[in-house]
């Protein structure tokens, strides 16, 4: 477990969530009416229902920024990881609501609609507030920092990134560097912290080294439990798109030492 809580800095939050929210906004603006409607990882949704619920989630900032605070109970990044599957009901509503709304045309008119969601997001990133350490957010879950709370805004555009390169494929999503890291530290904390401990070290380079689970802890030397995977890999096995036996077979981790098998600890985050 870190031996305390990683802060990000807002500038560079920021200036990740900006580059991937254009670089996600330069794929949706090369979609084909055949690609709009293909079938993606998650359940029923197409890349349709997939394209706007990154809207809502894009856009949640900018429609939500001047909303009084209400009081509602702290809320850390952990906690939100860990919470966030309660809302699947409610987010595939949004999703299908929004779809209805303004994803169902043509690949014009729903890159029309991604573009506002973009550009909504964009001018909001350049209000002073949002640079403000000290500033707090509102979500339903709970009050976090803001800056905390666009760290989840890139983890569900570094997410949702993936999940519409697997559903269009072969070709990778072209991911901001510092979003990734950003995610992959994110999620690794968030493990840390659930599965507390120091018996296995979990390596995801070059962004992240973690101890976690019980037992013996490492101080010095080779640690006898080792899990080493990169991050992309991590990322997929956190939300659960990626089984542990799968990364293992497909050599894209590798884990030694008895404790190492985390399988049972995972997914983070449905």
């Amino acid at each position: 477990m870190p031996a305390k809580s990683r802060t990000y800095q807002p500038a560079k939050v920021r200036a990740a969530l900006s580059a991937q929210s254009e670089a996600l906004r330069a794929a949706v603006h090369l979609l084909t009416a055949a690609e709009l409607d293909r079938p993606t990882r998650l359940g029923e949704w197409r890349v349709r229902e997939l394209l706007a619920h990154l809207a809502v989630q894009i856009a949640w900032l900018p429609a939500h920024l001047d909303d009084p605070l209400e009081g509602r109970p702290p809320l850390d990044l952990p906690q939100w990881t860990a919470r966030l599957g309660a809302l699947a009901p409610l987010l595939d509503e949004q999703a299908r609501a929004r779809t209805a709304e303004e994803f169902a045309g043509d690949p014009a008119s729903v890159a029309a609609a991604f573009d506002r969601a973009v550009e909504a997001l964009l001018a909001a990133l350049r209000r002073p507030e949002t640079a403000d350490p000290a500033r707090r957010f509102e979500i339903r879950l709970g009050s976090m920092p803001l800056t905390e709370f666009l760290v989840t805004r890139l983890v569900e555009t570094v997410v949702h990134a993936d999940d519409l390169a697997e559903a269009l494929g072969p070709e990778p999503f072209p991911h901001d560097r510092q979003a990734v890291a950003a995610v992959t530290r994110m999620l690794a904390d968030a493990f840390a912290e659930r599965v507390p401990g120091g018996a296995v070290e979990l390596r995801v380079p070059p962004y992240a080294v973690v101890q976690a689970v019980e037992g013996p802890r490492h101080t010095r030397g080779t640690p006898p439990n080792v899990v080493e995977t990169d991050p992309l890999t991590w990322i997929r096995l956190a939300t659960g798109r990626t089984g542990w036996a799968d990364a293992a077979e497909g050599a894209a981790l590798s884990a030694s030492g008895e404790r190492s098998d985390l399988r049972a600890h995972l997914p983070l985050l449905g």
